[in-house]
């Protein structure tokens, strides 16, 4: 199968179904991961021109320890609106490119603008890149001639610390709980200065999190999903690993 796992900054996979993405990849699946923002925002230190490069390269580090295609969606954090064709039609050309079996993005609930943006232009994408006549768009990952996608079933990822969300479906990351961590740790520009100057370790908030949703299913570690109940997006297969 292909897989697609839409996030907003580099490190939002990881935060919430890295190990669900790594599993897919040790049962053979092809696994694309988009980051739509390059994070360029998120220090309080290190000037954005900086911080974009060095995530893009801590972004494709941790993709690489699970064997994970990492791209970039084009955009600079806060620059997201669900409004906007360019930023959907960035996501159909990510969707048509990867051509997924089924997509996971962020909550429509989730906690930041950004976030529920992606989630919302991920809902519009995922139809508008199954349209055979719609291809008026920059084609940056696909070609003119890629075909259209399929519509599939779109599952919602967990929100920072599981807040506000109940998973439908849980997957059991108890053997890919320590690589999640590892593709987490990655993200260095982020973790260490939440550890040396907020005195947040937030590795293992993210453990802590992953022990508590396998205590719902009966696993020792887990990540949980709600998958998007509309019509035509439903499937009679599991999906998940």
């Amino acid at each position: 199968m292909n897989v697609l796992a839409i996030g907003c900054h580099p490190d939002d996979v990881e935060i919430a179904c890295a190990g669900t993405l790594a599993k897919c990849v040790k049962r053979g699946d092809r696994v694309v991961v988009c980051h739509s923002s390059s994070g360029n925002l998120g220090h309080v230190i290190i000037p954005p021109d900086e911080l974009r490069v060095i995530r893009a390269n801590e972004a494709k580090k941790a993709g690489s320890l699970a064997g994970i295609e990492v791209v970039y969606g084009g955009f600079d954090d806060l620059e997201i609106f669900d409004s906007e064709d360019t930023a959907r039609d960035r996501l159909v050309d990510v969707i048509r490119y990867a051509n997924p079996d089924f997509i996971i993005t962020h909550s429509p609930d989730d906690y930041m603008p950004d976030h529920t943006a992606v989630s919302r232009l991920v809902f519009d994408a995922c139809f508008t890149a199954t349209l055979p006549n719609y291809n008026d768009y920059e084609h940056r990952y696909s070609t003119p001639d890629t075909p259209p996608a399929r519509l599939v079933p779109v599952y919602y990822m967990d929100t920072l610390a599981g807040v506000e969300f109940n998973p439908t479906e849980y997957v059991d990351i108890t053997d890919e709980i320590d690589l999640k961590i590892k593709m987490l740790e990655c993200h260095e520009s982020q973790l260490v200065w939440m550890r040396e100057h907020d005195g947040i370790d937030f590795a293992d908030m993210v453990r802590t999190c992953s022990r508590y949703r396998g205590y719902q299913c009966g696993a020792a570690y887990a990540e949980g999903f709600r998958q998007c109940q509309v019509y035509l997006k439903g499937t009679t297969k599991r999906l998940l690993p």
